[in-house]
């Protein structure tokens, strides 16, 4: 259950960056760089879940 939390985290997090990123009009580069803090933030997210489904 945890990989799964943490992996849909990471998927959800990491395309909700990069449309911030493409709403904003800031070009490819800075949508892979919120691409990537969504990512690690969709992580965190998805482990906690886990953590909390667990108990």
């Amino acid at each position: 259950m945890n990989k799964l939390c943490i992996f849909v985290g990471t998927t959800v997090g990491g395309y909700v960056g990069w449309a911030i990123g493409e709403v904003l009009g800031l070009g490819f580069g800075w949508s892979f760089v919120l691409s990537s803090i969504g990512s690690i933030a969709g992580v965190y997210a998805g482990w906690k879940l886990a953590r909390k489904l667990e108990s």
